[in-house]
């Protein structure tokens, strides 16, 4: 599997390298970024997003654009380095991705674009671990996921993640859960988050992982398709040693559940055109209720946890 730093290190190149080219290729020495003829509720965009969340994401493009009919938002899925690079892509106004951006990647675009892009936290989700339904371990500890990611461990299961290149999940894995350290190059890559859950369901000997969004939702009809092939495997609770839990929606609130990560817009728009009124309705109150329909948990407006006794079964 291809490593995601070297295509983060060509990432940073884009960024980075590219900066003249970019600039001296439009009139001014700045890209036209806002000679769009759209507006909060009207026109056309393109977007790139993380292919980990495309079921949630295809639920607020199509709700929005339900409210707001002359309103057409195309979605690119693609991995999470694919849509970092197109925040250079003058084409593509907005991106969501796992994280936002840092004080140097702000300044490098802005020296790009003419202005500093907006982003923001939207929603958090977790990983979530999956096995075969014939399989006979489904309780794995942190340190057993690690064993797992640097081909150590004892168990006689094949890794599997959603890509062979810079996915957010691989990510993930090696800045969360490796800090740092390489991935096994024994690790299966799937072509999609799809193809991960495809790949377990046929494969006694397998052990996925997949943003929470694929199966974490029992009113959504194809993940419960999907769960009819896998089943979520549990993992130790952070903190209480022994207590195995799955990613549900409180445990990713509380973050009990481990492998909790954001989920992030950055929108290149420097005038009210359709991806600030896309951002705004993610952000308003029917795109949080979305999220958390969607069992994710929003982070725009509050989110009540009551003590209950449930099964983690």
């Amino acid at each position: 599997m291809k490593q995601f730093k070297e295509s983060y290190k060509i990432l940073i190149i884009c960024l980075y390298g590219f900066v003249i080219s970019a600039t001296t290729s439009c009139n001014g020495g700045k890209p036209k970024i806002a000679n769009w003829s759209d507006d909060l509720t009207s026109g056309t965009i393109n977007i790139s997003a993380d292919e980990s969340f495309k079921p949630i994401i295809d639920s607020q493009i199509k709700v929005f654009m339900s409210q707001y009919p002359k309103a057409v938002i195309i979605p690119h899925y693609k991995s999470e380095a694919e849509c970092l690079k197109d925040l250079l892509n003058d084409s593509i106004r907005m991106v969501i991705v796992t994280r936002g951006l840092s004080e140097d990647e702000v300044n490098s675009l802005k020296d790009t674009i003419g202005f500093k892009p907006a982003f923001g936290r939207i929603a958090s989700d977790a990983i979530a671990v999956i096995v075969n339904n014939k399989a006979k371990d489904s309780l794995f500890t942190m340190s057993d996921i690690r064993s797992f990611m640097k081909g150590i461990s004892g168990y006689k299961l094949t890794p599997v993640l959603d890509g062979k290149t810079a996915t957010s999940t691989i990510r993930f894995m090696v800045d969360s859960v490796l800090k740092g350290e390489k991935l096994s190059p024994d690790i299966a890559g799937a072509d999609s988050s799809v193809g991960v859950i495809n790949y377990v369901a046929k494969n006694e000997n397998a052990i996925g992982f997949v943003g929470v969004s694929w199966i974490g939702n029992p009113e959504d009809k194809d993940q419960l398709a999907f769960l009819t092939n896998v089943r979520v495997a549990s993992i130790e609770a952070r903190g209480e040693s022994g207590k195995f839990i799955k990613p549900y929606q409180a445990n990713i609130a509380t973050k009990r559940y481990p492998m909790v990560r954001g989920l992030y817009y950055i929108l290149k728009e420097n005038y009210s055109g359709l991806g600030r009124g896309f951002t705004n309705f993610i952000e308003g109150e029917k795109g949080q209720l979305i999220f958390q329909r969607a069992y994710l948990v929003p982070s725009k407006m509050d989110f009540s946890v009551r003590d209950a006794q449930i099964s983690e079964e």
